[in-house]
């Protein structure tokens, strides 16, 4: 019996042994997340220390741009890959480009408005296709009166005609170096939205009042004109009324505005504007009654339109200066008078490939227009 008892006795000790063992090991493990965890502040009080000099300036001015337009520049516009744009793509064009993410056409179509003064006052569409078309009655009704019992004879039918603006690509083709495209501090979204806005607005402005027609919107200003009522005028004829002077205005320049406002149909006055250029306006603002007061009626607050005979003044440069032969001003409602169709998306191709070292972004957009309502607007034509 002796000789079996020292054997339980071990056994105890080994067990009380190991439980120090266990209490040791977890004190080690203790310790060592200690270390992690001093070593990970250690790491973060570095890196406050090293700040924002370190760390590129995010683009626009530093402010955030969203998950969308952070993936577009940083992996399509700086350095090409397409993988990235695919992903934001509203719509693949058949040529290529790709859908400009929601954050630029936003900025396109917020400067077309303020350049582009035809655009803010016409009827804009945006359609799918180019044949885009539009039917307008141009009337021809008939009625009559009758007895009780007297047989009614058939009348006229009202008439349609289709408005089909006439379509063209409206293109702006910038270009930076890839080292600029590498600064972060460089603006890419603001310098890309802004000079495609730029060449957009003084193109379509442009053509929606002296366009061709031909690969580009019919402006108003292009097709014939005449000094016939509506009643007898052709569907699609512009009426003017004459200045009186060969050259520039007769001694009462305020009868032909006045004309010009009233031969326009009753319920399309609400809404008319002018629209004329600088030059011209510099001219109307000089006139004034036969009682010497002034024609031209500044805004009255900031923001407000300066008025002439108690509408709206648009300056819009394209339109031509005083001459003989000239159609200076325009009045009417141009909301019912003129049509424009666009392509819902611009769509935009990167070429880092065709003119070493620029990397050019080859921008376009469809655009077309058309007088739609030849009764609601009126022009004044310098002739004798």
């Amino acid at each position: 019996m002796n000789s079996e008892t020292p054997a339980p006795i071990e056994t105890k000790n080994d067990a009380f042994d190991a439980s120090f063992d266990i209490v040791a090991r977890q004190d080690a493990q203790d310790e060592a997340l200690a270390t992690i965890r001093t070593d990970i502040e250690d790491v973060k009080g570095r890196l406050d220390k090293v700040g924002r000099a370190a760390i590129r300036p995010l683009l626009a001015g530093g402010a955030p741009t969203g998950a969308e337009m952070k993936g577009f520049v940083d992996g399509y516009l700086r350095h090409g890959r397409e993988s990235e744009l695919k992903s934001l793509s509203q719509s693949v064009a058949a040529d290529g480009g790709y859908a400009v993410p929601r954050e630029i056409d936003e900025v396109l179509a917020k400067r077309l408005a303020e350049i582009s003064p035809i655009r803010s006052i016409a009827s804009v569409v945006r359609t799918g296709t180019s044949g885009f078309r539009r039917l307008i009655s141009i009337g021809g009704t008939a009625s009559g009166w009758v007895s009780e019992t007297a047989a009614r004879p058939e009348t006229a039918s009202p008439k349609l005609a289709e408005i089909a603006p006439p379509w063209g690509e409206l293109y702006a083709n910038p270009s930076a170096t890839q080292a600029m495209l590498d600064d972060a501090a460089f603006d890419v979204a603001e310098w890309l939205a802004g000079e495609i806005a730029t060449e957009f607005a003084r193109a379509e402005g442009a053509a929606f009042i002296n366009g061709s027609g031909t690969s580009q919107p019919k402006g108003f200003l292009t097709g014939a004109t005449s000094t016939a009522g509506d009643a007898a005028r052709t569907f699609g004829t512009l009426q003017h009324i004459g200045s009186g002077a060969a050259a520039g205005f007769d001694t009462s320049p305020e009868a032909k505005l006045i004309d010009m406002i009233f031969a326009l149909k009753a319920p399309l006055r609400q809404g008319s504007v002018w629209v004329m250029n600088s030059t011209t306006m510099a001219t109307v603002r000089k006139f004034k009654s036969a009682d010497g007061a002034f024609l031209w009626q500044p805004g009255i607050a900031e923001g407000q339109p300066n008025r002439l005979l108690g509408y709206p003044v648009i300056e819009a440069e394209d339109m031509p200066d005083v001459a003989a032969g000239a159609l200076p001003i325009a009045f009417g409602n141009f909301q019912a008078g003129y049509l424009i169709a666009e392509r819902r998306e611009t769509t935009i191709l990167r070429d880092p490939y065709s003119n070493k070292p620029y990397v050019q972004f080859y921008a376009t957009k469809r655009v077309g227009g058309q007088l739609l309502d030849s009764d609601a607007i009126k022009l004044l034509k310098i002739t004798a």
